[in-house]
């Protein structure tokens, strides 16, 4: 376990294929009628509940500090409420699989920012790997989710929205990250707000009315709730040791078992453009990789 929980290739393919599982039990659910809002707060409350319990029964501590809970705040709104929001929004329209593919965006996008405000100085591959990378997007946006159902414009919009606030929670939390406080605490912390956030909003817009969906798909909650646990008890580690732009990977995994569960399981069927965009989109990421590993 001990090496696992240090093999960065390992937690990024575990972290990758628990996101991309969310895809379609996210399609699911909306089709059952779940509002993108209370699927999101489920995804964070009962992940952040059931890894505050298991931390307790360990005989750990759970503490908050000013600087921990603006940390929480921020990295809840930009890492959590606002993407999955956007994720269980577009999902209907665009389909599972071809939101996943928005995913892959996500190492391009951080590279981006993280050459913009200084954590990375520029270098030629990764310039040419955010080029290579933005031309598969173009290709993927223009046909518009999925095959003989093109989407609005819209959503497309949207569903690449969801890349870009993944993005600078990805350098936030490596920016941010307090010193005195471990990988299950933050995301306990992070989750827990995150729900805050989104019950809020839920109060004051469809209230129990939103809630009387979930009674539709109770195991589906169950499953989604216990994925969501260990995804994001792993994911903070991810950040940890493999850092910001490694961590962004996870959307390539994702993708995949977006795009698999997609076709096998959804009836979901996309056009050759948007295969090769998304071929496309893995050069470009495997560039930005390399760029990583060379000297600035």
């Amino acid at each position: 376990m001990t090496a696992f929980l240090n093999s960065p290739i390992g937690l990024l393919l575990v972290n990758g294929a628990l996101l991309g599982l969310t895809l379609p039990l996210g399609k699911l659910a909306r089709e059952a009628g779940v509002p993108p809002a209370l699927w999101a707060f489920v995804i964070s409350f009962g992940a952040g509940l059931v890894l505050l319990a298991v931390t307790y029964a360990q005989g750990g501590r759970f503490k908050v500090t000013p600087r921990k809970l603006r940390y929480f705040l921020i990295t809840a709104t930009v890492s959590y409420a606002v993407p999955n929001m956007l994720l269980f929004s577009a999902i209907p329209h665009l389909g599972a699989g071809f939101t996943g593919i928005m995913y892959t965006l996500s190492p391009i996008v951080t590279l981006m920012l993280s050459l913009l405000l200084g954590v990375r100085k520029p270098n030629a591959l990764g310039i040419a790997g955010i080029l290579v990378g933005a031309a598969g997007a173009v290709m993927v946006a223009a046909t518009r989710g999925e095959a003989g159902a093109p989407a609005d414009l819209f959503w497309v919009m949207i569903g690449l929205l969801m890349p870009c606030s993944l993005a600078i929670g990805n350098i936030y939390r490596t920016m941010d990250w307090p010193p005195d406080a471990g990988p299950v605490e933050l995301a306990i912390g992070s989750h827990l707000a995150a729900a805050g956030i989104l019950l809020i909003g839920l109060l004051a817009t469809d209230g129990s009315a939103a809630f009387a969906a979930l009674s539709a798909v109770p195991l589906l909650a169950v499953v989604q709730v216990s994925s969501s646990a260990i995804m994001f008890a792993l994911f903070f580690r991810l950040q940890s040791v493999g850092g910001p732009v490694y961590l962004s990977q996870i959307g390539y995994v994702a993708a995949a078992v977006g795009l698999i569960s997609g076709l096998l399981f959804l009836d979901e069927h996309y056009s050759i453009l948007t295969w090769a965009g998304a071929v496309i989109i893995v050069i470009g990421v495997t560039m930005t990789t390399k760029a990583q590993r060379k000297p600035a």
